[in-house]
Parts: structure tokens; sequence; C-alpha cells
């Protein structure tokens, strides 16, 4: 659900971006009243069906023996959070459209923190156990919900809706989804690949090389960090300033955004490749991980610099409405490259060959999303920039 509101958030963001960047007010309201709707419809539909099928549910995403109890107990009081989840993940995008990254940056901030501070308090003061994370977590969510809802409310966003931006608009509503599908594409791919790197360490590996893969893992999610941020307020920019026919400013955004997203993506290989002993000892004590995940965690930091030209590329092609481009560079890493490989390279070279697949995927899918960004340039850009400038 998470990602279903991001999704939207997304999808209609971009949609967002370029209306506002037109000056077309109308577009912007009704796109999103159509978010609204769509979002709290569709977690509706989330919370009527996991209630009435909690068991089901559940078992389906691995729920087995002792574990089935608990996670029966938590997902109960989760569900009352599912709504106020997707309106905050729905929000913070369409609030990072308007180009309000500070308020953006809040709803996310906000669950982290009191999520954190009702772990403490539910858990340990009230020894509220499994019961106690889940409150502290979907109390988390409202909070964000709220503040999100009273961003909107007191006159700080642009947008306004009424009751007939509620209607739904076929074309708004099918582009929404073309461009938003992308994002839930890219997180089905990555839920894919895990499935697919566990079943494959523990056959070449053991249980070691998956606690191993869970550091990587990690640090892969923290080294993309200062990337996504990067990537995230190069989107509204992007969809802006392609809006307002800009064509200029679009490119010279799709240049600095490479240009420093690859200067942040070096600093973390740099940080990686010199540092991944001691990274390491963060996460664990037990030797035998000692000795093993640094060798893997450099080997999968290699191509670390040029992740940031896949991940602006993708975006790019989101950003300006071109779900089509857009699908294919999100999917082309884990989907086209990384899970192939993963199953092909160990039959060859063993467990070494889950690592190696690692920076072959990163090279070979930003070389892909080099080629569709740099065919676009070319064929759009640089003629429209030409006419623009003979005009001016």
């Amino acid at each position: 659900m998470s990602s279903v509101g991001m999704a939207i958030g997304i999808g209609g963001g971009s949609i967002l971006s370029r209306a506002l960047g037109s000056g077309n007010k109308e577009k912007a309201h009704l796109t999103f009243g159509n978010m609204i709707g769509m979002t709290l419809t569709v977690a509706a539909i989330f919370v009527i069906v996991s209630s009435l099928y909690i068991e089901e549910v559940l078992i389906m995403f691995g729920g087995r023996g002792e574990i089935l109890g608990y996670a029966i107990e938590y997902f109960g009081i989760l569900l009352i959070g599912i709504p106020f989840l997707a309106w905050a993940m729905m929000s913070n995008n369409i609030i990072r459209a308007e180009g309000k990254p500070k308020f953006a940056m809040l709803v996310m901030m906000i669950p982290a923190i009191s999520n954190i501070i009702l772990d403490a308090l539910f858990i340990v003061y009230f020894e509220w156990g499994i019961m106690g994370a889940a409150w502290a977590t979907t109390i988390s969510y409202i909070l964000s919900a709220i503040y999100a809802f009273g961003f909107f409310a007191s006159g700080k966003s642009e947008l306004r809706v009424e009751r007939k931006h509620f209607r739904i608009d076929l074309t708004i509503a099918r582009e929404i989804t073309s461009l938003g599908g992308v994002t839930l594409a890219r997180q089905g791919s990555i839920s894919l690949l895990v499935l697919v790197l566990n079943h494959t360490l523990f056959r070449y590996g053991g249980e070691m090389s998956i606690a191993v893969y869970g550091i990587i893992s990690r640090m892969i999610m923290f080294a993309l960090f200062p990337v996504m941020g990067l990537v995230q307020g190069f989107v509204p920019i992007a969809g802006y300033n392609y809006g307002a026919e800009y064509w200029l400013r679009v490119k010279e955004v799709v240049n600095t955004a490479i240009k420093y997203g690859v200067a942040l993506s070096f600093i973390v290989f740099i940080t990686i490749l010199l540092g991944a002993d001691v990274i390491v000892r963060v996460f664990s004590k037990d030797i035998e991980i000692l000795m093993e995940t640094p060798y893997a965690l450099r080997i999968a930091f290699l191509a670390t610099p040029l992740i940031a030209v896949q991940l602006i590329g993708a975006s790019y092609f989101q950003a300006i409405g071109k779900p089509g481009p857009a699908l294919i560079l999100s999917l082309s890493k884990q989907g086209f490259f990384l899970i192939p490989l993963v199953l092909i390279l160990p039959l060859f070279l063993g467990l070494d060959g889950v690592w190696i697949a690692f920076p072959i995927a990163d090279l070979s899918s930003t070389l892909v999303t080099w080629l569709y960004l740099r065919k676009e340039i070319n064929q759009r850009l640089n003629p429209l920039i030409q006419v623009q400038s003979a005009y001016s």
C-alpha cells in the first residue's frame, strides 16, 4: 500500500508538475482530485479484503507456524493505519511536485521519528509487545497523514479541490496509472529479485551468504539515499520546465542532475572501497561474516559511480509523461539484467557469480539508459532548443 500511494503520487505528480508549468490550474486541480479518489478507493478495498481474509493474506505473504499468530495480531491493528499511510505517501509526492521539499521531507520524518519514540514507550515502558509495535506504527501513519492534510488545508498549497474535481477523468486516471505503474513495476521487480537471491544464495553459500547479502542490501539502501534524494528533487523541476516548454532549461537540469549524482555516487564508491571492513563491523560481530562480507561488498559496489545515470534517466521519462521508456529503463537493472545474471553466473562461478552480477547489471542498465537519453536529447530536445533560440 505504501507503493500504491507512492505510485499514484509519482504518476499524478508528473502530471501536476507539467500542468502547473504550463499554467493549466484546472487540470492540476482535477488531477489532484482524481489522485485523492484513487488512493482512498484502493486503500478501502485493501482494508476490506484484508480484514475479511486476514489469515489467507498473511499466509500468502509468508506467514507460517508461530509467526502467523503474531502477524495476525500486528496486521489487524496496522489495517487501521493503511488509508493514512496511502494518503501520506501520495501527498508527499504532490507536495514535492509543487516545489515544497521541506514540507515533503516532514511528511516522511514525522512517522519515522514518532515511530521510534512510540516503540520505546509502548514496547519497553508499557510492555505491550507486538501490539505496542503495531500501535506505534499505526499512530505514526496517522500523524503523518494529519500533517499532510494540514498542509493542503492551511493555504500553503497551490491546489484547491472542489466537488467537481473528484469526478473520475478517464484520461487523467489512465495517465496516472500508466506513469505510476512504472513505480509499481519497479517495486515488483525488486521483490522478485529478493526471492531469486535468497534461493540462489542458500543453494551456493548457505545461510551465511544470506546474512552477507542482508548487510549488502542495507548498504545499497543507504548508499542510494543521497542519489534518490537528488532524483526526487530532479523530477518535479524537469516536469515543470518541460510543461512550460523551457527546453534549454530541461537539458540543463538533466546535465546538472547527472553531474551531481555521479559525484555523490563516486563518494559512496570510495567510502565502500576504503571502509568496507569498518562498515561491516557496525552490522555484526560474527567472525565468519566479518571475513566474508567486505569482499562481497566491494564487488557488488564496483559500478556504483554509474548508478546516478540510470536512476536519473529512468526518472526523466517518467517526469515528462513517457511511461514506455520509463518502464523499460526502470525494469532494466533488476528485471532484464540482474535476475537473469543471478540465475546464470553462479552455474559457472559459484557464489562469486552472485556478487559479480551486481556491477554487470549496473553497467548494462546504465548503457541502455544512456542510449535512450542521448536519443531523446539529440532527436527531440536539441531541435526544440534550436527552434526556440531562433524565435527568441
